[in-house]
């Protein structure tokens, strides 16, 4: 048998590649409008009790008061956070980015 000539493979770098299309990507939707939601908790009610509700009504929430918030971009959870007060407005400091693994689940 004659012997084998054997060359190195040379790969081209797909770092430096797959960062300058993702940078191109994410360009092409930096425009793009989503609604931003931060959720203070939830109840369910009769429309009887939504009918008999008016000014001073208290509603009880699914929450306890300094629990974390939820904020959801187009109704997806995405992070949590705490209500702060900035001036006379209500904000919300992110504490927690929810894991892509759990937003998936959250998704069916």
């Amino acid at each position: 048998m004659g012997s084998a000539n054997v060359q190195a493979v040379q790969f081209p770098n797909l770092m430096s590649q797959a960062t300058s299309q993702e940078q191109a990507n994410i360009s092409l939707i930096m425009d793009v409008y989503m609604e931003m939601t931060v959720e203070l908790g939830r109840t369910k009610k009769f429309v009887k009790e939504i009918l008999s509700m008016g000014e001073g009504t208290i509603i009880e929430l699914d929450k306890l008061a300094g629990e974390p918030v939820d904020i959801l971009v187009n109704h997806k959870l995405i992070a949590k956070g705490e209500v702060v007060v900035i001036d006379e407005n209500f904000g919300v400091r992110v504490t927690e980015i929810v894991s892509p693994m759990e937003r998936m689940s959250g998704m069916s």
